[in-house]
């Protein structure tokens, strides 16, 4: 037996606790959430085929943002709802990943609801 003790971040703890009771399908994909200290982006995945059906963030962009961080937010929020209509997908699952759901992570969660998603 392995003497190694491999102890797990609360970070890494909380993201697996988020992700085992969350699934995406075609029909309502997961929706995937990361933030870094810059940036953020948003990501459609289909768990079934392992396909990222839509994506954000706001690296390609980056001089067109000036703001806050969740006025930032709220821009990929928007962007990504739009490739989500056009694909004619009205329903996700929410992947908060390791994030609290406050501040840049709500603020993407409540744009996507006023633009007509269910989440």
């Amino acid at each position: 037996m392995s003497k190694i003790n491999h102890n797990l971040s609360t970070k890494k703890k909380r993201q697996i606790r988020v992700r085992s009771k969350i699934h995406g399908t075609a029909l309502c994909p997961r929706l995937s959430v990361f933030r870094s200290n810059q940036h953020f982006y948003l990501q459609a995945i289909d768990d079934d085929k392992g396909l990222t059906l839509a994506c954000a963030n706001d690296l390609d962009k980056k001089k067109k943002f000036i703001g806050t961080k969740t006025e930032k937010a709220l821009v990929i929020a928007q962007e990504i709802a739009k490739q989500l209509k056009v694909k004619k997908i009205k329903q996700l699952v929410f992947d908060r990943s390791h994030c609290r759901y406050h501040g840049r992570v709500r603020a993407a969660a409540e744009t996507l609801r006023e633009a007509g998603l269910k989440l």
